[in-house]
Formats: C-alpha cells, sequence, structure tokens
C-alpha cells in the first residue's frame, strides 16, 4: 500500500513540475536555451521548479505528502492567474504521454530491483523532452517536405514574403487588403511569422487556387529568417524598418539587420524592397525605400503622404492613425505596383484601407476616447503614438509595460517622452517597472501588479474627456 501511495505521489509531483516546464517551453516556442538563458522571471524557476524539487528530495513521509499538495495548489492558483495559459496542443500532449511512459518505466524499475531511496523527477522529464524532440524533429521535417510541395505544385502563385523589426504584420494586412481589389490573396494568418507556424499554415490553409501567398518572418536568433527565406522562395521580399526590437537575442543592430536581409535568400527572388534604415547597397533587384515619403500628416482623424513615383509625386490618404503607418502603406503600395496595380487602383484602395486590430485602433465608449496600440512594442511606433495623442485637447492616460526584449536606454527614452505628454501613467509589467517608475515624475502612477484589476482601475480613474492609450501589452511571464 506504501508503495502505491509512494508512486502516486511521484507521479502527480512530476507531472506538476511537467506542467510548469511545459508552459514556460511554450511561452518561449520550445526553445530550451531560452527557457534557460532569456527567460523573464527566473523567480517562477526558484518557486516552481528549484524549492519543489528540494522539498520533495528532503522531505520525508507525511510531510513530503503536504509538500506536494502545497505545491500542486500554489501551481493551480499561479496558472489561474496567467493570461497566457498552458495551450494543450498536440504536441503538448505528446511530451506528457512520454512523461508519464517514464515515470511508470522508472517505478516499475524500482519495484523489481527496490534499489531506489527516493523516486526521481528530473530523469523522466528529461527522458520525456528528450522523445518529444526527437518525435517533433521527424514530424517537423515530413511537414516541411509536404509544404515544399504544396509550393512547388502551383507554378503560377506569387510568393511575397515580409520581414523587419516591427510593423512587418501590417505591412501584410495592408498589401493584402491592396491586392484583393484584383487578385486572389492569401496571408499567413494574425501574427503567424514562425518556420513551424508558416509549414502548418501552407498544409492546411493555403488554397490551391491563389494569385498570390504573403507570408510574415520573424526571428530571435540567426537563421530563422534563412530557414523561412528558403522554404517559400520568395519572388518579392520586403525587409521593413530595423530597430531594436528582440536586442538581447541578437547583442547588436548589425545582427538584427544581417539577419533580416537574409530575406533576400531566394532562388527566384524578383525584387527585394529593403527600407532605408538597412542601409544596403542597391542592385538593379535590390531597391531601397523611405526616402521617396513625404509631406506626412497624421491626426486624431486620418493620414496623408506623398510617394515620388518616376519624378512624379503621388498623394495618398487614408482613415488610419498614425505617421509610422506611412512607410507600413508604402511598402504595401512598391510591392502592389510590382504586381501589376496602377497609382490610381492603389490610391483608391489605399483610401479604403482598414486599421489592423490592436494597432492604433479608435473605440469610443462612455465619452472616452480609447486607442488600443497594444501590438504596437517598438521605440519609433510607440513615440509616434504619443505625439498623435499629444494633440488631444483633454487629459491623457497611458497603460504600457514600456517596451519588452529591448534596452535600458529604449525605456529610459520613453519613460521622459511619457512624462511630457500624459496626466496619468499605469504601469503594467514588473521588466520595465523600475525604469518607467525613476523616469516618470510629473505625471500620476499607477503600478498594476494583477492585470485582472485593469478594468476597476479604469472604471475608478478615469472620466468622460480623457484620452486613454493602450500603448504596447505584455503576457504575465514577462
Amino acid at each position: 500500500m506504501e508503495q502505491i501511495v509512494t508512486s502516486m505521489v511521484h507521479l502527480g509531483f512530476t507531472v506538476a513540475i511537467g506542467f510548469y516546464f511545459m508552459t514556460a517551453m511554450q511561452w518561449y516556442s520550445y526553445k530550451i536555451e531560452r527557457v534557460l538563458f532569456h527567460y523573464n522571471r527566473y523567480d517562477w524557476h526558484l518557486c516552481f521548479f528549484v524549492l519543489p524539487l528540494i522539498g520533495y528530495y528532503f522531505l520525508e513521509s507525511f510531510f513530503l505528502y503536504c509538500w506536494v499538495v502545497l505545491f500542486g495548489g500554489v501551481l493551480f492558483l499561479w496558472q489561474k492567474k496567467m493570461d497566457k495559459k498552458l495551450v494543450w496542443t498536440a504536441r503538448i500532449k505528446r511530451f506528457f504521454l512520454f512523461l508519464v511512459l517514464a515515470i511508470v518505466f522508472q517505478d516499475l524499475l524500482c519495484a523489481v530491483f527496490a534499489s531506489c531511496l527516493k523516486l526521481g523527477v528530473v530523469i523522466p522529464l528529461v527522458v520525456a523532452q528528450c522523445a518529444s524532440m526527437l518525435y517533433e524533429k521527424m514530424l517537423f521535417l515530413s511537414f516541411k517536405k509536404e509544404a515544399e510541395k504544396k509550393l512547388m505544385e502551383n507554378s503560377t502563385l506569387k510568393v511575397v514574403a515580409i520581414t523587419a523589426s516591427y510593423g512587418k504584420t501590417s505591412i501584410k494586412n495592408f498589401l493584402a487588403q491592396i491586392l484583393s481589389t484584383k487578385l486572389h490573396v492569401y496571408k499567413t494568418p494574425r501574427s503567424v511569422n514562425t518556420l513551424g507556424g508558416i509549414i502548418k499554415d501552407i498544409n492546411e490553409s493555403l488554397p490551391n487556387v491563389c494569385d498570390v501567398y504573403i507570408v510574415e518572418a520573424g526571428a530571435r536568433m540567426k537563421g530563422d529568417i534563412d530557414e523561412i527565406a528558403r522554404l517559400v522562395n520568395p519572388h518579392i521580399a520586403v525587409v521593413g524598418c530595423i530597430g531594436e526590437q528582440h536586442i538581447e537575442y541578437f547583442k547588436t543592430l548589425e545582427n538584427i539587420r544581417n539577419t533580416k536581409m537574409e530575406m533576400v535568400n531566394s532562388s527566384r527572388l524578383e525584387k527585394a524592397f529593403v527600407h532605408e534604415s538597412a542601409h544596403i547597397k542597391e542592385t538593379q533587384t535590390i531597391v531601397s525605400f523611405g526616402a521617396e515619403l513625404s509631406d506626412i500628416e497624421a491626426t486624431l482623424e486620418k493620414l496623408s503622404f506623398s510617394m515620388m513615383f518616376d519624378g512624379v509625386k503621388e498623394p495618398f490618404s487614408c482613415n488610419l492613425l498614425g505617421d509610422f503607418n506611412a512607410i507600413n502603406i508604402a511598402a504595401a503600395i512598391h510591392v502592389a505596383h510590382t504586381l501589376g496595380l496602377s497609382i490610381e487602383e492603389i490610391r483608391t484602395a489605399v483610401a479604403r484601407l482598414q486599421g489592423v486590430e490592436h494597432r492604433l485602433q479608435k473605440i469610443e465608449a462612455g465619452g472616452k476616447l480609447i486607442i488600443d496600440d497594444s501590438f504596437n512594442g517598438n521605440l519609433e511606433g510607440m513615440l509616434s503614438s504619443y505625439e498623435l495623442v499629444s494633440k488631444h485637447q483633454g487629459r491623457k492616460i497611458i497603460i504600457t509595460p514600456g517596451i519588452v526584449e529591448s534596452t535600458e536606454e529604449a525605456n529610459t527614452t520613453l519613460a521622459k517622452k511619457i512624462d511630457e505628454i500624459f496626466d496619468l501613467v499605469m504601469i503594467t509589467s514588473k521588466t520595465n517597472a523600475k525604469i518607467l517608475d525613476a523616469h516618470v515624475k510629473k505625471a500620476q502612477k499607477i503600478i498594476i501588479s494583477d492585470k485582472s484589476k485593469l478594468q476597476e482601475i479604469l472604471a475608478e480613474h478615469t472620466h468622460a474627456g480623457d484620452v486613454i492609450l493602450f500603448s504596447n501589452d505584455a503576457p504575465n511571464f514577462i
């Protein structure tokens, strides 16, 4: 009986540890090196991995059972508060299947040989992770071949691949809207931009009949963009603005720039449009864009700008917010023109552009003007949105975690600008709380430790006539 209870406690505890481990792995794209060396909350590693293991190995009988129950309860409450919970994908289910099999096998060995002082936790986790990695790699390679075959079968399909430090989702959406006025277009959904996500999208969702496939490509390390470029082999590549996003992974701006430029590694590249921030040497195929923009005017109602085409200044306008959107639309205009749309056709399509959700999305409620810019996480874009909000006559409120995965200097610059413009600042992330708190001096500050209470805090501290800007967002684990 005692052996059965011990085995059940061991199973429950190891699965609980595995739950925390796989939650962290899923947050960081199943990259073990990122969970170990680029984690934002190492205190959680201590609370949900190191300390539980110490208690498990040093406590005995009744005290051990109490420790395991306590750990399970704390873990349950922790995950319940998370805004980004573990998603039970097929991959996650397979991992736990491997983990349970490893635990049962270990327990059987210990029961037969009676040689285990304490049933191990780390070994089953390592075995399950290794088995999972091997299985997923084999599965990935088969899916990749299937995706490559599907792309090659459609000989008339034009592939447009887009990358940038920021703005790539906006460029993708704007381009899809413009091209859809004349062509059958399909784009990667939402913010799907990893190799695995793109492969899955091609296999499951890319229509057999399609004129243009628009692919968004993201990166966390050197070679990520190259893998995507060699998979989709784009006819047209777009490299948007280069900035310090994910600088903690790349270390230098030059590394970011070089990684983004991997997008031109295509054997069938016809044209590449690269933002001037990349400082490229132009060729007949690879051209720089950005300098042709002029007369940019952004208000809380609309955006207008001009672009030079063959020596002629062409005006464009739309109902979108934010002057930074001009460069994103310009990239889309260049690609649309290359794919055969006339300037007049493009101008008409630009005038009808719909904003991307959570990117300077304007909402009016209860006499308050709410601007949802929660998917904007770069310094230039955030500063631009602040200038836009500064034109509002009433009280100005901002809800922000600062810039995540960026430098202290960038967040200092951001904080000083916030202090110039806003009357009330709500800080929603522990990561940048000290920097923002130190440099926001004039404005009233509220540091929100529990985002689930944000709605009631807003109701208490805001009123009709206020403008409320949601500037960037960060999940609890950041």
